[in-house]
């Protein structure tokens, strides 16, 4: 990948001082904000870069200031005209959705070398513009560095790759330090050895290299004036060099997502533009696409696919039709095809089973679903581009290829054929557009292929994207297929239950407020229970009185009409959201399809929607009865449910690798009591019920970083008890204390959260100015390794079990968490019982053994 990084204030100080001080109507100047664009666009559509960012210096004191008092002391302040424009620079910057930088303490210098230098480590190509020469010592055979010089007759730029600078300098990138070190830099006070200026300087590096070997043969220097200076100034000589340093190092949370763009108009540009007089760079961007945007079209017969052995695919199917974008070699092409023609479909039959052919698909479980309405499956290797792109950055608010790709010219799907009631059918597009955009959108997947892989590579996330991500996807596909049997009459039977608790709490909370309202409505409800019964009010809002669970929950205790309605809360979510949601989506086969999502959560976890099967209530009796209503599709089949025991916490121990925690799980004995031993210090045969619930929900909090606050809240005691727990625990699970500790300060250096098989989630919370913001970050960096390696572990047992189930009448069909749900054939049970807690205890190897409990039901009720 070729990235662009541009060096603000400087390109914008060159050209307001290369530029005639121009100005709007109202007087704003725009001198530099259009001399900087112009640069800007000119490097665009010459270099085409696939990444664009643009740092700035912060004006505050930086590591230089603090080392040396005369650091830049002899600069006058920033002219007024340019000083007025920066701002604006700056929000026009982000108006086009370029990424901007800067760091308090360092200069932007100093990012643009640790930036450089990150990206050649990943093999990119880096281009930095810059006025300043500094910048010189940075480049290689990988960083260019390129020096506008803006002048009324156009921008003049000179190139340097580290061969360029020993061409015109004599010296290579790393001696030009030196060179600056002794003849010094006026502009930023800079002092360097009295008497040598740049040609003594030169000549000085070319012969010892540097000025620590200078030094250390000072007798070989020719001249007792010049060498007199030297030992004089040698002390200056080595400050001068450490502030010409450019830091290559400081420490930056580097998302090269982050470093996307695209060129095109939207109402804040525009704007901004109109109010600055831009009117040629209006009318550019509002007529004329960038070059990069246009691609050759090979509008082909659907029988070229034959010939396809490794292909970036975009696969729109609509009714019978389905349309193909794709890039191969470089060439792009256009197939089309009608899947109710027999030849047609045994084309496109061929192409897509065929093993030997390797296919790039974006959202590939949506194509296979749409292919296999037409009895297609998909084969061979497969490369879904959004699920790298998950992999990369896991809290992306979405995958749609539009916004994971640069090019000027993808249009939004949303935005292109409608959403919702508006939705058009692709085949209502004009003709060149449908073609362009399957066509550019192949053209792109191509790109992103490499460009991802070499990420997923350079974050050593490519074996869990090749070993557990891709084969996940096909695992998932395969249960939305088969779905889940619903029981209807036992739903319809629960629904009728339920209508009547809903009926007789409703009378009971009517007579306890002494007349009718309606109890769903936050506004009435806080009426009466604040102002009609005069309820303690704990919490208000803008809107008013607050009656969020968790305030009711603080009230039930000693107020009975607050306890009746969040029981009348629950029937009515059971009725509304899991009996008549339910029935909603059955399908003429008596099934729930629902699916099951792999790009959702940060940690890594599959959740379920349309509907949310994860989500079915089990801390409650009644919440439970609803899973009586799932059932095996036949009566040769009963449901195997497979659930880890206390998963997270056994990995908490394995990563932490406390000897009392571990020692629990290699003894088998009961986490919870074994914790509530420790913690209150009795025997374990002595552990009360109550003591073994605290326990476990002391262990449960340590997971999530839980505080003594929240602890106390859970568990009904005081704060100081909560806090002398949480005291206790830490000091008899010491090392879990460490862990946890080590973990949030890992995350801090590094921005990111790491599971076991090296799953990452960056944590921008942790740099929050805000202390809210930041603690919850560090319950992030404690939480995130833990719980995703979990979700990781899940993953791989449901691979595992997946395939040992190929010849077998037995299937996966459900994942809640940490729990599998199997619809399994009656001859098969004490088999695929065997095979359950095999592939699932076995799906890693931890320093505790992993521990399945498989239990037999007819409906999913009784399997718990």
């Amino acid at each position: 990948m070729k990235i662009l990084l541009i060096d603000g204030l400087s390109i914008a100080n060159r050209a307001f001082y290369g530029l005639p001080l121009l100005s709007t109507k109202e007087g704003i100047f725009t001198n530099a904000i259009y001399g900087f664009l112009t640069i800007l666009f000119s490097l665009i559509e010459k270099e085409n870069p696939d990444l664009l960012a643009v740092t700035f210096d912060v004006s505050a004191p930086t590591f230089r200031h603090q080392h040396s008092t005369f650091y830049k002391s002899n600069r006058k302040g920033m002219p007024t005209e340019l000083k007025m424009q920066i701002p604006l620079l700056k929000e026009i910057i982000d108006a086009m959705g370029i990424f901007r930088i800067e760091k308090e303490g360092v200069e932007a210098d100093d990012l643009l070398g640790t930036i450089a230098k990150h990206a050649q480590d990943l093999g990119h190509d880096i281009i930095i513009v810059s006025g300043d020469r500094d910048l010189l010592q940075v480049a290689t055979e990988k960083i260019q560095i390129k020096i506008p010089k803006t002048k009324k007759t156009g921008t003049e730029i000179e190139s340097y790759f580290a061969t360029d600078v020993i061409e015109k300098y004599g010296v290579t990138p790393c001696e030009f330090i030196d060179v600056k070190a002794l003849m010094g830099d006026s502009s930023d006070n800079i002092p360097g050895v009295v008497g040598v200026g740049e040609k003594t300087a030169l000549k000085l590096i070319t012969q010892f290299h540097s000025i620590e070997n200078l030094y250390e043969n000072i007798d070989k220097v020719k001249g007792a004036k010049l060498k007199e200076n030297l030992v004089t100034y040698k002390e200056q000589a080595f400050d001068s060099k450490f502030l010409a340093t450019i830091k290559t190092d400081v420490p930056l949370d580097i998302d090269f997502e982050k470093f996307n763009f695209t060129l095109g108009l939207n109402q804040t540009l525009s704007s901004l533009w109109e109010k600055l007089e831009f009117k040629k760079l209006l009318e550019k961007f509002k007529v004329k696409p960038t070059i990069k945007d246009t691609i050759v079209i090979n509008k082909v017969n659907i029988d070229t696919l034959t010939n396809l052995k490794s292909t970036a695919l975009f696969v729109v199917i609509e009714e019978n039709l389905i349309y193909m974008g794709i890039n191969e070699n470089e060439r792009n092409y256009f197939v089309k095809g009608n899947l109710k023609d027999t030849n047609d479909l045994k084309t496109v039959k061929i192409f897509f089973e065929d093993d030997n052919i390797s296919k790039i698909l974006h959202e590939s479980k949506k194509i296979r679903h749409s292919l296999y309405s037409f009895g297609i499956n998909i084969k061979g290797n497969v490369f879904d581009t959004a699920i790298a792109s998950y992999l990369i950055n896991p809290s992306q608010a979405d995958y749609e290829l539009s916004t994971l790709t640069h090019h000027n010219n993808i249009i939004h799907e949303d935005k292109l054929v409608g959403t919702g009631k508006n939705r058009i059918l692709w085949k209502n597009l004009d003709e060149y557009i449908l073609i362009q955009q399957v066509c550019i959108r192949a053209n792109e997947l191509s790109k992103l292929k490499i460009t991802q892989t070499q990420e997923l590579q350079a974050n050593n996330m490519f074996e869990l994207f090749c070993n557990i991500e891709m084969p996940l996807c096909k695992v998932l596909f395969d249960m939305e297929i088969l779905g889940i049997s619903i029981n209807s009459k036992i739903l319809k039977e629960f629904g009728k239950k339920l209508d009547i608790l809903i009926e007789n709490i409703e009378k009971e909370i009517y007579i306890l407020a002494d007349e009718k309202f309606n109890i769903s409505s936050s506004k009435q409800l806080g009426t009466i229970l604040f102002e009609k019964l005069d309820i303690p009010v704990i919490k208000k809002t803008k809107t008013g009185y607050s009656t969020a669970a968790d305030i009711l929950e603080k009230l039930k205790d000693k107020y009975e009409i607050v306890a009746k309605v969040l029981k009348y809360r629950q029937y009515t979510k059971l009725k509304n959201t899991y009996v008549t949601g339910l029935l909603k989506v059955l399908t003429n086969d008596n099934k729930i399809h629902s699916t099951f999502n792999q790009t959702i959560t940060a940690t890594g976890r599959i959740s379920s929607t349309e509907p949310n099967l994860q989500n079915i209530p089990m801390r409650f009796e009644l919440g439970r009865e609803i899973r009586k209503a799932f059932v095996p599709s036949s009566e040769d089949y009963v449901f195997l449910d497979a659930d880890y025991s206390q998963i997270e916490l056994r990995v908490l121990a394995s990563m932490s690798n406390d000897f009392n925690m571990q020692k629990a799980f290699l003894e088998n004995i009961d986490i919870h009591t074994s914790t509530a031993s420790e913690v209150f210090g009795i025997d374990v045969e002595n552990v009360t019920t109550k003591e073994r619930s605290a326990a476990k929900a002391v262990n449960f909090g340590v997971v999530y970083g839980i505080g003594a606050f929240s602890l106390a809240d859970d568990i009904h005691v005081s704060q100081k008890e909560a806090s002398e727990y949480i005291e206790s625990y830490f000091e008899k699970y010491p090392k879990v204390k460490s862990f946890l500790d080590n973990l949030v300060e890992d995350a801090k250096k590094t921005g990111y959260g790491v599971t076991l098989l090296n799953r990452k989630r960056k944590i921008d919370e942790l740099y929050s100015t805000k202390f809210n913001i930041r603690e919850y970050g560090k319950r992030i960096a404690m939480n995130m390794p833990i719980q995703g390696t979990s979700a990781d572990i899940i993953k791989i047992a449901m691979i595992r079990v997946h395939k040992a189930l190929e010849n077998t009448r037995s299937n996966l069909i459900l994942t809640v968490h940490d729990e599998l749900l199997l619809e399994v054939h009656k001859d098969e049970v004490q088999k695929i019982s065997q095979i359950l807690k095999y592939e699932m205890e076995n799906a890693v190897s931890l320093s505790v053994p992993l521990l399945v409990e498989v239990k037999r039901g007819d409906s999913w009720f009784d399997t718990k």
